[in-house]
């Protein structure tokens, strides 16, 4: 376990590396491939898709951040969540929340009705209908908490002990919090996943994944599946990545300064239904969240009152929060699950997972939080003028 804290992981890894030209921050190596010395020697890098320096800075500094023995950084997140799913086989079972995000439950869904592995999808915080799952004795339990849209939280400590006392391995999104705020591996964790796209990066200008893993020996085996199925990134995305991360911390503290602030505004608000966020002293994941979270993020959910017009209306007079998918950025974003993120979910699933058709999900950015609640007012207020 690293003495350092994340702050400084993030920054410093690799500074002052370059032994060449003695450059403080590390340069991009964008070659494709590398001499060998001599017939008959393997070197330590030889073609960019097995090994290439400026990924290996990077997974360097996440598989430290995430306390992990190593980590494989992919083209994006959900190559890193296939990637993990190299490791099972067509009998072996996966056990999922029944409300993940919409990308992840049709990987898991798609795959297995081609053979790949079984799957379940369940409700993680119903206790009798988790540990029915577990009876069956699956290879993989899939965890994500704070999960998307909803930020439903479960105890991942308590998962990781029962997953485990059945012969499973124990894997969790950690996307929304980052290991800023959120450290799997050190609540029993077997791997950890992040879209690196999201608040890793934070700029919203490129694609990645990363999984980690807390054994030595599954580190080198998802870097073989890496290597051998072509998941892994490529240097340019990781050098901003890494540039990206450098400042994760400073982010995560002002993405979730910001969000207080938009959250009590909206809890004061006549046209917000409901709000779905762990901070909420009624949320029910509440207790567990301040036992293995550091913050809370910068992630929320809100239901509209209204309809389909109100919805459309609200959406049309917002300016400062961009209608798009994705989360993370240093811009704000509004985002309409169920028909973006979870259109892939059938509208029974959808409504099993508790999607209602007025779901709106807030990523919060690094603006001013004071432009960012007048935004809201105005687009609330042109609602209730129409009414």
């Amino acid at each position: 376990m690293s003495d350092k804290k994340s702050a400084t992981i993030a920054v410093r890894t690799g500074i002052t590396t370059d032994s060449q030209h003695n450059a403080v921050v590390p340069p991009i190596y964008l070659s494709t491939n590398y001499e060998f010395p001599e017939f008959g020697t393997v070197p330590t890098y030889d073609y960019a898709r097995g090994g290439n320096p400026t990924r290996n800075l990077l997974e360097t500094a996440l598989a430290e951040l995430e306390n992990g023995a190593g980590a494989v950084v992919t083209n994006c997140g959900m190559s890193a969540i296939n990637l993990l799913l190299s490791l099972l086989g067509p009998d072996d079972l996966i056990v999922a929340p029944h409300d993940c995000y919409g990308g992840t439950y049709r990987l898991f869904d798609s795959r297995a009705k081609k053979g790949a592995f079984k799957i379940e999808f369940v409700d993680q915080s119903n206790v009798e209908a988790l540990e029915a799952a577990l009876a069956k004795q699956p290879k993989l339990v899939w965890i994500e908490t704070p999960s998307n849209p909803l930020l439903r939280v479960v105890d991942i400590a308590d998962i990781s002990q029962k997953a485990h006392a059945v012969g499973a391995w124990v894997g969790v999104d950690n996307t929304f919090l980052s290991p800023v705020l959120q450290q799997p591996l050190n609540l029993g964790a077997d791997f950890v996943v992040h879209s690196t796209t999201k608040f890793i990066n934070g700029h919203s200008d490129t694609v990645g994944g990363v999984v980690v893993a807390k054994e030595s020996a599954l580190a080198d085996e998802l870097k073989w599946w890496g290597n051998c199925i072509g998941a892994t990134g490529n240097a340019f995305d990781s050098y901003m990545t890494l540039r990206g991360l450098r400042t994760l911390s400073a982010r995560m503290r002002q993405h979730e300064e910001n969000s207080a602030a938009v959250l009590a505004f909206l809890l004061q608000e006549s046209l917000v239904d409901v709000i779905y966020h762990p901070s909420l002293p009624d949320h029910p994941g509440h207790e567990i969240a301040k036992k293995q979270q550091k913050g809370f993020g910068g992630m929320l959910s809100f239901e509209l009152k209204g309809g389909e017009s109100e919805l459309k209306l609200f959406l049309g007079s917002l300016k400062l929060f961009s209608l798009a998918e994705s989360l993370g950025g240093v811009e704000s974003l509004v985002t309409h699950p169920g028909s973006m993120t979870h259109r892939a979910m059938s509208d029974e699933a959808q409504a099993e997972a508790g999607i209602a058709a007025t779901l709106l999900r807030l990523s919060i950015g690094l603006e001013d939080h004071t432009d960012l609640v007048a935004d809201l007012k105005q687009a609330f207020n042109k609602v209730r003028e129409s009414q």
